[in-house]
C-alpha cells in the first residue's frame, strides 16, 4: 500500500481492526505513512475523498466491522460519484463466526458492493500482496473506490519470510491517449467556422488547463467552468467567464446565450450546470461513457483532454472566423462587479450579506490556497461571489453531501504534508452552521495533529437553502431552524483559535488573524439567511 503512494490513513482503531492498526503503526514508525485518528469514520472517508480530489491519488480510510464500516459509506459514495480514487480498509469478525450473527457482524461484501469497484475479503490463504496491488490499482486507474475486508484472525498472520512486497512497477500504463485523427479534423473544421465559440471546462479537465487555455487564447474565446471546475483558471484571466449554472455568475450565462458553438472539455453535462442542449457541441472526454451521456452532441471526441486540446490548436488554420471576445468578457465582468458592490450595501440588521463575506475572502485568502466548500446556500454564494486566483477548490459535487467541507480540509492538509505540489499551501474550509455541526468533533482532530486549517462558518441559525426550497414550492417553512452553540467559543474550548464576527467592520481583521494562525482556527460569521 505504501509503495502505491498511500501516505496517510484516516481511521478509528477498534477491537476488530487491532492487527491491521498495528501494521499501520509499524509503517508509521518507519516514516512511511501518517495515521490520523478521527472522531467519526464518516469524516475519515470524506478526508480520503478530499485528498484524492486534490491530488488524484488514493489515501486510505479505516474502520472496525459493523457500524464503523457503515459510517464510511457516505464519504465513499462521495468519492465514487466524483471519481476520486479511495481505499477503504475494514475489520471483520472472525470467519468462523460469520453467518450466525456475531457481535457487530454484517455482510460487508454486500454492503460495500455498490460503492466499491473492487471489494475483496482477505482470507488466510489469499495472495495478500496481490489483493492490495489490485485494490490500489483499481482505485488509481478506475478513479473509484476499492475495499479490503480483514477478518480478525487474518490480521495476526505474520508475513512469509520470502514474501515480496507489491508495487505499481509495470502495473500501469500511460493514460495520454490521442483521439482518432479524423475526429480531430472534424473538430477543427467546426471550430474554425464558428464566429463566437465558447469553451466549457469541467472537473475532468483539471489537469489539462494549460493546453485548454492555449486553445482559448488562439480562439480569443471565453472559458466558462462548471461549478466543480471553479478555480481551474483565475477569474482575472482575460478570457475567464466564471461559473455556469445555478451556482454561477451572469457573466457565464451571457456567453452561453451568445455563443454559436461550444467546445466542452471534461464536463458531465449535469442539469445543475445548464449547458444549452440546442447549441452545437463538440465534447472531448477520456471516458467513452461520458460522451453524449444525457443527450446526443454534435461531435463526441474520445481522447485524453490535454492531448486533444493541443492537437486541435496545432491543426487550426491560420485564418479562422472567431472574433476577439476579450472586450466583451471585461465588459460583462464590470457589470457583475458593479452589481456585487450594490449587493454588499444591503443590510437588514440581521447579519452580514454573503457578498460582503466572499468579497473579503477573495481579497484575503492566499492566492494558492486549497479551499473546501460545503453544501447549501454558502456554496451557492461561494460560486457567485468568490473570485479565484490560483486556489484549488474541493466540493461534494454529484453527491452534494452536507458536512463535506471540514473533513475534506483534513485530507487537503495531509496533501500539504505529503505532496510537493501542495507543500506549505494554506487550507481553508467554508460551510454553513448546519454543515459544520455534522462533523464538528473533527475540530479536535485538527487540534491534536496541529493542522493549519482555517474554517469560515456562516451562522444564520437555519438550514437556509431548505427554507428557500420550502418557500419556492409553496410549502410551509418547517424544521429548518437550528439551535446552535457559540461556535467560536467551541473552537477555543477544543484548543484552537475561535473568533466571532457580527459586523462588517470586524470581518477583515478576524479573517486575517485566523489565516495567520499557525494551527486550527475558526471564524464564525453571523450572516443573514435572506442575503445570499
Amino acid at each position: 500500500m505504501v509503495n502505491w503512494g498511500v501516505t496517510h490513513v484516516f481511521g478509528m482503531v477498534g477491537h476488530s481492526n487491532l492487527g491491521l492498526g498495528d501494521a499501520l503503526r509499524l509503517q508509521e514508525e518507519q516514516g512511511n505513512l501518517q495515521y490520523i485518528g478521527i472522531r467519526h469514520e464518516g469524516a475519515a472517508a470524506f478526508a480520503a475523498s478530499g485528498y484524492a480530489k486534490l491530488c488524484g491519488k488514493p489515501e486510505a480510510c479505516m474502520s472496525i466491522a459493523g457500524p464503523g464500516a457503515t459510517n464510511m459509506l457516505t464519504g465513499l459514495w462521495d468519492a465514487k460519484v466524483d471519481r476520486a480514487p479511495s481505499l477503504a480498509l475494514t475489520g471483520q469478525v472472525n470467519t468462523q463466526v460469520l453467518g450466525p450473527g456475531a457481535f457487530q457482524e454484517i455482510d460487508l461484501a454486500s454492503a460495500f458492493g455498490p460503492v466499491a469497484r473492487f471489494s475483496q475479503t482477505v482470507l488466510r490463504d489469499s495472495n495478500h500482496v496481490e489483493l492490495m496491488n489490485l485494490a490500489c490499482k483499481n482505485a488509481l486507474v478506475q478513479r473509484d473506490v476499492a475495499h479490503l475486508i480483514f477478518p480478525d484472525e487474518v490480521q495476526t498472520i505474520p508475513a512469509a519470510e520470502n514474501a515480496e512486497v507489491g508495487s505499481p512497477a509495470g502495473r500501469t500504463g500511460d493514460q495520454a491517449v490521442a483521439p482518432a485523427p479524423e475526429m480531430v479534423s472534424a473538430a477543427v473544421e467546426r471550430i474554425a467556422e464558428a464566429s463566437q465559440p465558447a469553451i466549457i471546462v469541467g472537473y475532468g479537465a483539471r489537469d489539462s488547463m494549460p493546453a485548454i487555455l492555449a486553445l482559448a487564447e488562439r480562439l480569443h474565446a471565453p472559458v466558462l467552468t462548471t461549478f466543480k471546475a471553479k478555480g481551474q483558471l483565475p477569474d482575472t484571466h482575460p478570457l475567464a467567464a466564471g461559473v455556469l449554472g445555478r451556482s454561477g455568475t451572469p457573466v457565464a450565462s451571457w456567453f452561453m446565450n451568445e455563443c454559436d458553438r461550444l467546445v466542452v472539455f471534461g464536463a458531465s453535462f449535469s442539469n445543475h450546470t445548464g449547458i444549452d442542449k440546442k447549441k452545437p457541441v463538440i465534447q472531448v472526454d477520456f471516458d467513452p461513457m461520458a460522451l453524449g451521456k444525457f443527450h446526443a452532441v454534435e461531435l463526441p471526441v474520445l481522447g485524453e483532454i490535454g492531448v486533444t486540446a493541443s492537437l486541435i490548436q496545432a491543426a487550426l488554420p491560420g485564418k479562422i472566423a472567431a472574433q476577439d471576445q476579450r472586450g466583451a468578457v471585461a465588459e460583462r465582468w464590470q457589470i457583475w462587479r458593479d452589481e456585487k458592490a450594490r449587493r454588499r450595501e444591503r443590510d437588514r440588521g440581521k447579519g452580514l450579506h454573503a457578498a460582503v463575506l466572499f468579497d473579503a475572502l477573495s481579497r484575503l485568502i492566499p492566492a494558492d490556497a486549497v479551499i473546501a466548500v460545503d453544501v447549501g446556500n454558502n456554496t451557492y454564494s461561494f460560486g457567485r461571489y468568490f473570485e479565484c486566483q490560483d486556489q484549488r477548490i474541493l466540493m461534494s459535487g454529484y453527491l452534494g453531501s452536507i458536512g463535506f467541507a471540514f473533513p475534506a480540509a483534513l485530507g487537503a492538509w495531509a496533501a500539504t504534508k505529503s505532496q510537493s505540489a501542495f507543500a506549505n499551501r494554506k487550507v481553508v474550509s467554508v460551510s454553513g452552521d448546519g454543515g459544520f455541526a455534522q462533523y464538528l468533533a473533527e475540530f479536535n482532530t485538527a487540534v491534536k495533529y496541529g493542522m493549519n486549517i482555517t474554517h469560515v462558518l456562516m451562522n444564520n441559525s437555519e438550514l437556509g437553502k431548505i427554507s428557500k426550497e420550502q418557500r419556492g414550492g409553496n410549502w410551509p417553512v418547517w424544521e429548518t431552524n437550528l439551535s446552535n452553540p457559540n461556535f467560536a467559543e467551541y473552537a477555543r474550548l477544543c484548543g484552537g483559535l475561535g473568533l466571532r464576527v457580527k459586523r462588517p467592520d470586524e470581518l477583515d481583521a478576524a479573517l486575517a488573524k485566523a489565516l495567520a494562525a499557525p494551527g486550527p482556527s475558526l471564524v464564525e460569521v453571523m450572516t443573514d439567511a435572506e442575503l445570499v
